[in-house]
């Protein structure tokens, strides 16, 4: 495959953003500049790469734009439990199981794989978001644990197996024609072992961090979020009627309880499709009514106004957190032929930058099982740069045939292997551009420091899976 300038652009311009990452720099202006030039080299056309630029944000904001609004959803409605004195309430039950930070860093990820294995991360966030994280930081976990715990769990161990709705191994095996259920149980396997070094190793980074329980860290932890509070808040209602608290904190896990219960009856019997987006659309109509009933029970006068409010005051917090992932996302946009004709402008012959680049380095892969297995696990870490995870696995699944018949390693392993390395690094444990910012939403912490926290777990639990693989499959 020939290489065009536009290509070297592109790989210099990731090269530099991740270098940037490591350093701990912002990316955003790096972003913005590499999408200019990228375009600016593809089309030769000064205004089409001004163009380009505003467009690569704006694509990815479309993209993204359902992770921010049941981020603003839920933070609508936790805003209006707090004005009838139920967010307090409700955590009350959880903190006799979650006792203190350490159990609840385990509770967090026991809760969040199961909701995440039949349901993906999308709808699980949300739910564990909005009812258990307060839990949790108020018996001592950071909310960066709280982050760490959920993002692992979910978006990490459950989504890389994907063993339940099996539509990761499907794409992985069916562009070679493997078998997909040895792709899935293989999977499973690796998803296990990477998810239990990583939680581990990030559990030990965590460990020192963690406080004994009291109600002051709750506080803080609401409290971080100040700057994003409206002006009219000063004339906030403050709850008086213990009633109201307790009648919600009642209503809104019981709720959510039905919820989740319906998707496993939906999903066991067939009766409908309740996984990824529609779950999350489920939780956030639901979250919706929830707040308007919360509002009007608290003020039937000004329910109209405080419902208004509190979905603009979630707004502001998801986009104040979050939306400087948009140019991110934008210039890694360019690296699908999907997105990137979007950004370009172009109708059809959209170029995939990341993916040209990837197979064009194909032939670089030394004749050795061994290196192939590591090849293949870079090549899918490469693939989950744009943020999605499911994007690059039709491309490991089809090196995987190939490479495997050709070096002495099951293709099956090999797709396995690549299918972790994607979906662990762009389903939203090490890409701030992803579903990792709804985590870093709900545990109100910066998506990059979560990444960071995330990285070298996560890395070591890639590797040590990737030996297993080799050893005993």
């Amino acid at each position: 495959m020939d290489l065009t300038l536009a290509h070297w652009v592109y790989l210099a311009g990731t090269i530099i953003i991740i270098f940037t990452m490591l350093f701990k720099r912002n990316v955003v202006v790096p972003a913005i500049v590499v999408t200019f030039f990228v375009a600016l080299a593809y089309t030769g056309s000064f205004g089409i790469a001004l163009q380009s630029t505003f467009r690569a944000s704006l694509v990815a904001a479309s993209s993204l734009f359902d992770i921010f609004l049941i981020i603003a959803v839920m933070t609508a409605l936790l805003r209006s439990l707090k004005d009838v004195g139920a967010d307090q309430k409700m955590i009350i039950p959880f903190q006799k199981v979650m006792v203190n930070g350490h159990v609840s860093y385990f509770v967090l990820i026991a809760i969040t794989y199961a909701i995440s294995l039949f349901f993906w991360p999308t709808p699980a966030v949300p739910l564990v978001g909005a009812i258990l994280i307060p839990v949790a930081i108020r018996a001592g976990l950071p909310p960066i644990g709280a982050g760490v715990a959920i993002a692992l769990a979910g978006q990490g161990m459950a989504l890389s197996s994907d063993y339940i709705i099996q539509i990761a191994p499907t794409l992985s095996a069916s562009a070679a024609n493997l078998d997909v259920s040895v792709v899935a149980d293989r999977a499973l396997v690796l998803s296990l072992v990477t998810g239990v070094i990583a939680i581990g190793l990030a559990y030990l980074f965590l460990r020192k961090s963690i406080s004994t329980p009291s109600a002051i860290h709750l506080k803080h932890w609401e409290e971080s979020s100040s700057d994003v509070k409206m002006e009219t808040e000063a004339d906030d209602n403050i709850p008086t009627n213990d009633t109201k608290g307790n009648l919600f904190a009642i209503a809104v896990p019981v709720s959510f309880l039905a919820i989740v219960t319906y998707m496993v009856f939906a999903k066991v019997s067939g009766t409908a499709e309740m996984e990824g987006g529609e779950g999350a659309a489920l939780i956030g109509g639901a979250a919706l009514l929830l707040l308007i009933a919360a509002s009007a029970t608290n003020s039937m006068k000004k329910s109209l106004e405080e419902v208004s409010k509190h979905i603009i005051g979630g707004l502001v917090f998801a986009f104040k957190a979050m939306g400087v992932v948009l140019p991110i996302a934008g210039f890694f946009f360019l690296g699908n032929d999907e997105t990137a004709g979007k950004i370009l402008g172009m109708a059809e012959g959209a170029p995939a930058f990341l993916f040209e680049l990837i197979l064009a380095g194909e032939h670089l892969i030394p004749s050795s099982g061994f290196l192939a297995a590591f090849g293949i696990l870079i090549i899918g870490m490469i693939t989950g740069l744009d943020g999605s995870g499911f994007s690059g696995l039709p491309l490991t699944g089809a090196l995987a045939d190939p490479l495997g018949t050709t070096m002495g390693i099951d293709p099956t392993t090999l797709a396995a292997i690549g299918q972790m390395g994607a979906i662990w690094v762009g389903g939203g444990t090490l890409i701030a551009w992803s579903s990792l910012v709804a985590v870093a939403g709900f545990a109100k912490v910066p998506v990059m420091e979560l990444v960071r926290k995330c990285f070298f777990p996560v890395v070591i639990g890639l590797i040590a899976s990737t030996i297993v693989a080799i050893m005993i499959f």
